[in-house]
């Protein structure tokens, strides 16, 4: 039986021609001596037929359904053309060798051409690979290789969706890097103020912000020098001139020049992180407004970008349904909850959003869990989407503006311009239709059995007229036997209860006297 062998090449498809198959060996050994050696290669095999590839874009489009095990129309042609006509493949005189068999089982619903797929087929096409450019001679030294290099790079661009506006990686970068430089700013402003706290304590309840005060410490230097410098680019007025009443009369202890250099070099690191604090928290407002303005506009661009590096990437935070987005970073209190059997926790980090911090704390669960389910469709929209606009992100914050504001009482659709609902009609009368509430429906037969009687409520005043009643009764009663009781014992007659518990006692010695 002949062997034909498809490869397909970075400039198009090659069709080989098995002649001698008993030279290529049986061993593996055998075979990929072979292999190697052109000579011996070029006896077993001989190029059949060729198809270039028209233009970059056809090779990409071509290398995409090949990687998806698809026969295109092109290589339909191709084999048809170059392989004898085949009407049943079980009748067929030949075999098509391919190397992917998902690939071979398309060829054959579409072609009837039979195929296969094993180790010495595998074997045959790593030796076309090997000695392709000899077999088509008129390909130039260099070219093939410069094929493979740019079809190898449109195949990845399109393959990972390659876009430069687009790259969530740097969001991720950008958020760790933020987050790093606050621990460090409000590490070294700690340094900073108990260093230059032994010099001038008074300076730290003076100042409070953090970089005002190592702007000041670098123009002031020794506080014996605050009076012959102008801090109105730094303070305020009043605060410029407490501080400089506070230096003539502090109590902190002298310190020398050397000491002082070191206190503003790092005073000097200070004010340059939070410098660049600020442009790193631009890039990255520019960044999210690129890649995710829907998710941007519901929770911001911090929230935002920590859920994405929370994720990995903004396809990932995709996949995740609302539930999971509404706790994404609360993993730990989630599992504790869950092996301890309490309650589990209502948010993770969308907590920090600026419409769950507007909500009171009773309603920040429900906030939370209606941010998350809009959070979930606008992620979407920004990872699958082709706009780089909020289109719904604008109308999503909208509508939970809206719930808040139900939540807390307040009217709908003022503020945030969202349109008020139809009020439902409620139906007072069962005699009245359900689609048309304002027409009557045909009067129904009397039914005796539906009519009830309203028991009539007593007045609350008579109520309580009841219960005096009764207990001045009561304690009537008791009053009563405690005089009859009283005359009794002036009589000398003993009272009635006395006698009952005497009688009862001799009844009680009767009975032990009897059994004894």
């Amino acid at each position: 039986m002949a062997l034909f062998v498809l490869f397909e090449s970075a400039s198009g498809y090659a069709l080989f021609e098995g002649l001698d198959m008993d030279e290529i060996g049986q061993t593996q050994e055998a075979v990929q001596e072979t292999i190697i050696d052109m000579a011996r290669f070029g006896k077993v095999v001989k190029l059949k037929g060729f198809k270039p590839f028209t233009s970059a874009a056809n090779a990409l489009g071509e290398i995409n359904m090949i990687s998806d095990s698809i026969c295109s129309e092109d290589l339909k042609n191709f084999l048809e053309m170059n392989l004898p006509k085949v009407k049943d493949a079980k009748k067929a005189k030949f075999q098509l060798g391919v190397s992917d068999p998902k690939l071979g089982n398309s060829i054959v619903e579409q072609t009837a051409i039979p195929c296969v797929c094993n180790d010495h087929i595998g074997e045959i096409v790593r030796g076309c690979r090997m000695h392709f450019t000899r077999f088509l001679k008129a390909l130039k030294d260099g070219d093939y290789e410069k094929a493979q290099l740019g079809l190898a790079h449109s195949y990845s661009r399109a393959k990972v969706k390659f876009n430069v506006n687009r790259a969530d990686n740097m969001i991720i970068q950008a958020i760790a890097l933020i987050d790093t430089l606050d621990k460090d700013i409000n590490t070294f402003v700690m340094r900073v103020r108990e260093w230059y706290g032994w010099h001038f304590p008074e300076m730290t309840k003076i100042i409070a912000d953090n970089m005002q005060y190592a702007k000041s410490v670098l123009l002031m230097g020794d506080r014996a020098r605050a009076a012959d410098h102008d801090f109105s680019g730094v303070l305020d007025e009043e605060i410029e001139n407490d501080l400089k009443d506070a230096a003539m009369i502090s109590m902190g202890t002298e310190i020398s020049e050397d000491d002082l250099n070191n206190i503003k070099q790092l005073a000097d690191q200070v004010v340059s992180l939070s410098e660049y604090r600020i442009q790193l928290y631009d890039y990255l407002k520019s960044r999210m407004n690129a890649i995710a303005p829907n998710l941007t506009v519901l929770v911001g661009e911090l929230v935002g970008a920590r859920l994405i590096s929370h994720a990995g990437s903004l396809i990932n935070l995709a996949k995740h349904p609302a539930s999971t987005v509404q706790i994404l970073g609360a993993e730990k209190a989630l599992f504790r909850a869950l092996k301890t059997k309490h309650e589990t926790p209502k948010y993770g980090l969308i907590y920090h959003a600026s419409l769950i911090g507007q909500a009171a704390p009773k309603f920040k669960g429900k906030i939370s869990r209606v941010l998350a389910a809009k959070c979930a469709l606008s992620i979407r929209v920004d990872a699958l989407g082709e706009t780089s606009e909020p289109t719904i992100g604008i109308e999503s914050r909208a509508k939970v503006e809206a719930r808040l504001r139900q939540l807390e009482g307040k009217t709908l659709g003022v503020a945030s311009g969202v349109a008020k609902g139809k009020p439902d009609v409620k139906k007072h009368d069962k005699g009245r239709s359900s689609d048309t509430p304002a027409l009557l429906t045909a009067p129904k037969s009397y039914n005796p059995d539906s009519d009830a009687t309203e028991k009539k409520k007593e007045p609350k005043s008579e109520k309580k007229d009841k219960k005096k009643r009764d207990e001045e009764e009561e304690e009537g009663g008791d009053e009563k036997e405690a005089k009859k009781a009283k005359k009794e014992k002036k009589e000398g007659k003993e009272p009635k209860s006395e006698k009952k518990e005497k009688k009862s006692e001799k009844k009680e010695k009767k009975e032990k006297k009897e059994k004894a």
